[in-house]
């Protein structure tokens, strides 16, 4: 069983010295630095070494690799861990017989924000990207908000930083529940596709969890005007100042003429006013991303044509199609992507700066959870946008595995066999992308597991094949 966030937790009012069991992950990475920052000792652990505790290394933190009670030091006073570990781990255990204060990291960095105007960022799929469009524009705009996102904002090359400003932008976890820990100012929903099921038990649970989000926030309320369950959430708001964003007709902010060839432009319409704006990042789903930052930063207070183009400078964050490499004209992209709405949105991104090439989906489910409930629908989603899939095997995260719940549950479902591939070797895997990519193809990763770490092999396969 996993470390769920306990609410009757108190949080102490001196943290002292601060040890983070799962350090490296980049939300976990984000809250470290900014307890640096404080002027905390920081001490932590995680499975393997990594650029985030590189980065945190440099900044004076003290991180042991792999998991052990030794990790955990005398003159430690509080801990935090992260909701990907078992309760049986060694350091979280030896924290609770030595009667230490546990925080969940969602508590941590409730103890970060208090008595900051808090925006939290909430959705099943878009929430990393659309932190980030807040906190590019605000720093655009003179702002100096401090933040914690779920992901590397690449112009920045950190995923949390501290500012003297009185706000504080959050990527909020729903995974959990966890979102509903923050005091909330400002709450942005960008969607709520059911996800994480095997937390709530049911898609209504999902959603009463995203009433409650939002009918807490103090001053705000924005939320998708087109996606399903937002409508449906929306509909039970009793809040008092709700704004809805998207390509509805009847959305507070409308986001139309959308044009997806090459970085994707669009326009907004707002009190009467268009504004035009064109990202350096692709795919459709990026523009209504965009309406969801312009309202928030426009519900703030902001400038709204300032607030556009600070948008506008946003470059991506890690694991949002991120370019790694190009060899003999095939290039290696990775994505976050692991849901079936989200492998659907970077695919259909890559199908508008790929040209003539083909797109090589290589796919690793997450949880073997999601993998089951939503085998079909990844299996089409692969199907429809890309031209060629490899499907590895599951990546079980926080989950036991389940018998009979492998990646091929996603290639048997595919209606024409010949392309896909369920290949559970990794450099088994990497030889056969390799072997059937050719010049002007696009090779993707999608996953938030850790396939990334299957590209240095896929480029090694490339170059030689192709090289």
């Amino acid at each position: 069983m996993t470390i769920k966030p306990d609410p009757n937790t108190v949080i102490p009012a001196e943290l002292g010295t601060v040890h983070f069991v799962g350090i490296g992950g980049s939300g976990m990475s984000g809250i470290a630095r900014l307890v640096l920052g404080d002027g905390h000792r920081v001490t932590g652990s995680d499975v393997r070494d990594s650029a985030n505790i590189a980065a945190l290394r440099e900044l004076g933190a003290e991180i042991a690799i792999g998991h052990a009670a030794e990790h955990l030091g005398d003159d430690v006073d509080t801990v935090v861990v992260t909701g990907a570990l078992w309760q049986d781990n060694p350091e979280y255990q030896a924290a609770l017989r030595r009667g230490l204060p546990v925080l969940h990291r969602s508590q941590a960095l409730a103890a970060l924000i208090a008595g900051r105007r808090l925006v939290s960022v909430a959705g099943a799929h878009g929430k990393t990207t659309s932190t980030g469009m807040i906190v590019t524009s605000l720093l655009a705009q003179g702002a100096e908000p401090s933040f914690v996102n779920g992901g590397v904002i690449a112009d920045l090359g950190v995923s949390s930083g501290a500012g003297d400003g009185e706000l504080f932008v959050v990527e909020a976890d729903e995974s959990d529940g966890s979102f509903l820990l923050y005091d909330t100012s400002v709450a942005l929903i960008t969607n709520v596709d059911p996800d994480h099921l095997d937390h709530y038990g049911s898609r209504e649970a999902f959603e009463q969890a995203f009433v409650d989000f939002a009918d807490r926030a103090r001053e705000l309320v924005v939320i998708s005007s087109d996606d399903a369950g937002a409508v449906r959430v929306s509909q039970r708001l009793a809040h008092p100042r709700v704004v809805t964003f998207g390509e509805a007709d009847d959305a507070t902010i409308r986001v139309h003429s959308i044009e997806t060839s090459g970085p994707v432009a669009f326009s907004i319409e707002y009190e009467g006013a268009t504004y035009s704006a064109r990202l350096r990042v692709p795919g459709r789903h990026n523009a209504i991303n965009a309406a969801g930052a312009f309202a928030v930063l426009v519900g703030l207070g902001c400038d709204p044509a300032a607030s556009l183009a600070g948008i506008e400078r946003f470059g991506g964050t890690g694991r949002r199609f991120e370019l790694h490499g190009s060899v003999g004209g095939v290039a290696v992209y990775d994505d976050y992507a692991h849901h079936p709405t989200e492998v659907a949105a970077a695919l259909a991104a890559a199908r508008t700066v790929v040209g003539d090439g083909r797109i090589i989906a290589v796919h690793q489910p997450h949880t073997y959870s999601r993998t089951q409930a939503f085998a079909k629908e990844f299996a089409e989603v692969l199907e429809r946008y890309a031209d060629e899939t490899v499907v590895l095997d599951v990546y079980g995260a926080r989950e036991d595995p389940v018998p009979g719940v492998t990646g091929e549950l996603v290639s048997e479902r595919f209606e024409h066999p010949e392309r896909v591939a369920f290949i559970a070797d990794w450099q088994a895997a990497a030889d056969h992308t390799a072997r059937i990519a050719r010049e002007g193809d696009f090779v993707i990763t999608l996953g938030c597991g850790d396939v990334y770490r299957i590209v240095p092999q896929l480029l090694e396969a490339l170059e030689r094949e192709r090289g």
